[in-house]
């Protein structure tokens, strides 16, 4: 960062909102260098003033969908340590996720949250200092989604079993041998397996490496 008041950009076509965040950002000690009511304008103050953190609205004209986040991915590959902070009228958990999952610096608050002055102030403060924010609401979120498409839940805790032993690289034997079963019985275990979380045999990828690596992203 350069001096001691982050420089930051404000992106939002709701003039009275970024009119308010500004004045606000001022008021708590931050540098507002530069806003914009659309994308073209906010990738010119980026490239001109070279701020600290970008605060954009995710859904921005002319259609009101994607432009936000499509301009901060676009200041991601270009200027890598600017911090991200993306604003929603909505949870939008997969759209928020791609930008999350970049790396540090980046964060996503509902707009909601600008009410509360201080948790606000707080979590730019937080962002720019090198940390990632995330909406109570987007966790949430994940994690009903997350329990919603689980694609171990079916499995009986026996097939669990299998199918950890099957993560550690053990042949229906080994598998057979490790849980006092017979090779046959694995064999019925593995292939309820594959039916229960819907895995599809196709020429390039064999089902039951795909189930490995399911139950190692669950873990």
């Amino acid at each position: 960062m350069t001096g001691s008041r982050t420089r930051v950009a404000l992106a939002d076509d709701d003039v009275l909102l970024r009119e308010g965040l500004a004045s606000l950002l001022e008021h708590a000690g931050f540098d507002v260098v530069g806003q914009a009511g659309n994308v073209p304008e906010l990738l010119r103050v980026v490239r001109d003033q070279n701020p600290d953190l970008a605060i954009i609205d995710i859904r921005m004209p002319p259609t009101n969908t994607t432009e936000g986040l499509d301009a901060a991915r676009e200041i991601r590959a270009g200027w890598p340590d600017l911090g991200i902070l993306l604003l929603s009228a909505y949870v939008e958990a997969e759209r928020a996720m791609e930008l999350l999952a970049t790396g540090r610096r980046v964060g996503y608050l509902l707009k909601n949250r600008v009410i509360d002055v201080a948790d606000f102030v707080g979590a730019v403060r937080h962002l720019a200092e090198g940390g990632t924010v995330v909406d109570p609401s987007l966790v949430q979120e994940l994690i009903a989604a997350r329990r919603r498409d689980d694609p171990l839940e079916q499995l009986t805790p026996r097939e669990r079993e299998v199918l950890a032993l099957m993560a550690e690289g053990r042949s229906n034997a080994g598998i057979a041998h490790q849980l006092w079963i017979t090779e046959g019985t694995v064999e019925k275990h593995v292939r309820s397996i594959m039916t229960r979380m819907r895995l599809p045999e196709t020429e390039d990828v064999h089902r039951r490496i795909l189930a490995v690596l399911t139950f190692l992203d669950s873990r």
